[in-house]
């Protein structure tokens, strides 16, 4: 019986071992995966991301401001919806222009030429739009449109930003 009791002592052991080195080398493999894997990550974010997808920041001067329109109040009135219909647009336009233009500027003041065109533009383009385009709702894609028929009367790169300061339609 003594026997027995140190053979079934020496087989227990022995697999107890067993049993704690084949959990301590997963927990070390799953502790270098864990390493290798935010080594990579870290490589990855830091040496390839960052320099391939970074553009350089476009620079451009600050843009003058002009009001469009009647010289005292620098509002447009223009007639929507067709001429039969009797509703009319008070609207206050700003552009914010590009003052390295040459063509349109003279000493940080807009042309009388530049002028024109760009009230034609604007008021153009109002008359163009349908009543129900002049919701506050499509406010973004009346500036877009304003700003593209400008940039297309005098020239791309001319108008930053157009600036609704006031909206009156009757």
């Amino acid at each position: 019986m003594a026997e027995e009791e140190v053979v079934s002592n020496g087989s227990g052991e022995n697999g107890g071992s067993k049993k704690k080195k084949s959990m301590l080398l997963v927990i070390v493999l799953v502790l270098v995966g864990l390493a290798l894997a935010g080594g990579i990550s870290y490589f990855v974010t830091t040496k390839i991301v960052s320099t391939s997808n970074v553009s350089a920041p476009i620079k451009k001067e600050p843009g003058v401001f002009v009001k469009i329109g009647d010289p005292k109040d620098g509002t447009i009135i223009v007639n929507v919806g067709g001429v039969k219909s009797g509703r009319y647009l008070k609207v206050g336009i700003v552009l914010e222009m590009n003052p390295a233009d040459e063509v349109n500027f003279k000493e940080h003041k807009i042309t009388d030429a530049a002028q024109s065109k760009v009230l034609d533009a604007v008021m153009s383009t109002f008359r163009k739009q349908g009543i129900e385009q002049l919701e506050a709702s499509n406010e973004d894609k009346l500036k877009e449109a304003i700003k593209n028929e400008v940039n297309a009367a005098i020239g791309d790169g001319s108008v930053y930003n157009v600036y609704i300061t006031s909206f009156v339609l009757q």
